[in-house]
């Protein structure tokens, strides 16, 4: 083997390796979502002085990780919905709550569906309240 040959075979060898190694990276992308909830996106928008927000984590896998804060709403309930911006649909993640706060419950996973759901921006949080069953504030995870 030359020095030639043998300079050849290294170079290949390590483009190989970062091909690979940028693959992998790519399959272990998780998605940190920032989301912002308002009255003024719920359907039909909602006059009120509550507001929220955080932060969700989907995995490639479908997990789910993450949750909003609340101020100025008691909320009776919160969950992730499916439904494009503009449309509401049914709720597929029931959030838990924790006074203000409501986090996605331990081991909850989207389907394939729903990640394609996801994936097109079609999944919304909604924060529920006595005052407004329906929905009083609301943010799109995209």
């Amino acid at each position: 083997m030359t020095l030639s040959t043998s300079y050849s075979a290294r170079s290949q060898l390590l483009a190989a390796v970062l091909l690979l190694t940028t693959l992998n990276v790519g399959a272990a992308f998780d998605a940190d979502i920032k989301v912002t909830l308002s009255g003024a996106n719920e359907v039909p928008p909602v006059t009120t002085p509550a507001s929220g927000g955080g932060t969700i984590t989907v995995a490639d896998d479908g997990s789910i990780l993450g949750g909003v804060c609340t101020t100025g709403v008691v909320g009776t309930a919160a969950y992730i919905h499916e439904g494009a911006a503009g449309t509401n649909g049914p709720a597929v993640v029931r959030l838990t709550k924790d006074g203000d706060y409501y986090k996605v419950p331990s081991g909850a996973k989207f389907t394939a569906a729903q990640m394609a759901s996801f994936e097109a921006g079609h999944l919304y949080i909604n924060v529920h309240s006595a005052a407004n069953p329906g929905g009083e504030i609301r943010g799109q995870l995209k």
